[in-house]
């Protein structure tokens, strides 16, 4: 009987348990769809699902499904702008049609152009010519010395914090809705005035500044993303002087500048914290960002949006209203997120009121124990463990932090405690080797701009 509607609380199809499926129809066979995403300085990322000898058209459909939304997240995975796939006709060509910019994907067609300032390519190939997955990696380590700055930009505010030889003696959050201004002179004057009041704590010398932000980034200029979006829709003929953000902070203070992804810094950070390495760090707030370090302790350059990376192939889950589809991180594990289940499971929201006071809404509600919120809880955790086991497939690593504000309070305890109660419940030797935590409430909040502020190396004595 066809499903008529999505129920949030128990409603959930793995791409996961689809793929094991497959992989143990496919056993002895050497069919295969395999693919890659090249994406600069020639870094390549493979994937290769497993086909038995022959599939039942009546099977062709869902394998086809599984196939385009496996290619979907290892694209926002580890980015790319040419897609390379081989397999048989009925599973290959209609993906590869789909990353056109009339296609299916188009948004996404759009959105990686954009970011890398070229078409995207996507071709049907002979299987000796998808390249193999090439990475090159990044080490960072961290520094204390002397008096640094870090940021960490979201959607709904920003951080900074001022370090003087590693001891933390400045941090504060400034409110901001950088989403909504087409102009980006409001987002560099937010920023710098935060700056300043940070340099002042330090006594007016600043030997170095590190950011956090959320977005894409391609070196230190921002490819599409929400803080800068209202420009880009808006106003597209300052789209250059948004992107050139951090170009225009690093020329204004003239010290050793560096600026990575929110997640990136968010694994970092707890690879510092934990001084282990092999760290996916996922940050939950107005949207979901990912960082990744690997089991060396480097950077590997991936894009890591996985707010758009899909974790639930249900046909009527949640579509983002950015992107358009369905079962996509945003909708799971971010405000976003808390704003659909909340309405899902009953409560009511003034329509005048923004995500993040929605969010203070619920946070209230948990620390009442009112069920509708339990149940938001509940089921962000339970997907959460199902997207530790899936993200598995494409990172290496064997520690997952998660962090923002969606995980603060005592709803972030129960999204915690039931990850990790469902992963055990579906797979229990995996969950034996990841371990799913959150820092602190004070790291959780302040960690990134701290960590953001050991990043960039001091090249003078200080």
């Amino acid at each position: 009987m066809k499903k008529t509607s999505y129920n949030p609380e128990v409603s959930f199809t793995s791409p996961l348990s689809a793929l094991r499926e497959l992989r143990a129809a496919a056993r002895g066979s050497k069919s295969r769809v395999s693919f890659a995403w090249e994406r600069e300085n020639g870094n390549v990322f493979r994937f290769d699902v497993p086909l038995p000898d022959r599939i039942a058209p009546r099977a062709v459909p869902e394998t086809r499904r599984l196939v385009e939304r496996i290619v979907k997240f290892a694209l926002w995975s580890a980015g790319g702008w040419k897609l390379s796939i081989s397999g048989p006709d009925a599973l290959a060509r209609p993906v590869a049609a789909a990353y056109s910019p009339n296609g299916a994907r188009a948004f996404d067609v759009g959105f990686f152009s954009d970011l890398y300032a070229r078409p995207v390519e996507a071709r049907v190939v002979a299987p000796s010519a998808v390249p193999r997955t090439k990475e090159r990696r990044t080490v960072v380590r961290n520094a204390t010395d002397g008096n640094r700055i870090g940021f960490d930009l979201g959607a709904s505010d920003f951080k900074i914090s001022a370090l003087k030889r590693g001891r933390v003696v400045f941090s504060k959050e400034f409110p901001w809705e950088p989403r909504v201004q087409p102009d980006p002179e409001y987002h560099y004057s937010k920023l710098t005035a935060g700056l300043k009041e940070a340099a002042d704590a330090l006594g007016g010398r600043v030997d170095a500044i590190g950011g956090s932000t959320a977005g894409t980034l391609v070196g230190k200029r921002l490819g599409p993303a929400s803080l800068i979006r209202a420009v880009l829709e808006r106003a597209p003929d300052k789209k250059d002087a948004a992107r050139s953000l951090f170009e225009r902070i690093e020329r204004d203070w003239g010290v050793p500048f560096e600026v990575f992804n929110d997640g990136d810094v968010t694994a970092l950070a707890g690879a510092i914290a934990m001084k282990r390495t092999g760290v996916l760090g996922v940050a939950m707030g107005s949207s979901e960002a990912a960082g990744y370090v690997d089991q060396s302790g480097a950077l590997t350059g991936r894009v890591s949006e996985l707010a758009f990376a899909p974790v639930d192939m249900d046909p009527d889950a949640p579509r983002d209203e950015w992107s358009g589809d369905s079962g996509v991180g945003a909708m799971y594990f971010s405000q976003q997120a808390v704003n659909y289940l909340a309405t899902a499971f009953g409560m009511k929201f003034p329509k005048s009121m923004k995500l993040p006071e929605r969010l203070r809404r619920v946070q209230d509600a948990m620390e009442k124990h009112e069920e509708a919120a339990l149940k938001v809880y509940l089921a962000i955790g339970r997907r959460l463990g199902s997207a530790a086991a899936w993200y598995r497939e494409f990172y290496d690593y064997s520690n997952l932090m998660i962090l923002g504000r969606v995980t603060s309070g005592f709803g972030g305890e129960i999204v915690l405690q039931s990850a990790r109660e469902f992963l055990a419940a579906e797979d229990p030797a995996l969950a034996q080797s990841i371990d799913i935590f959150m820092p602190d409430e004070r790291a959780r909040r302040l960690g990134q701009s701290v960590a953001a502020a050991q990043i960039p190396s001091i090249s003078r004595k200080v």
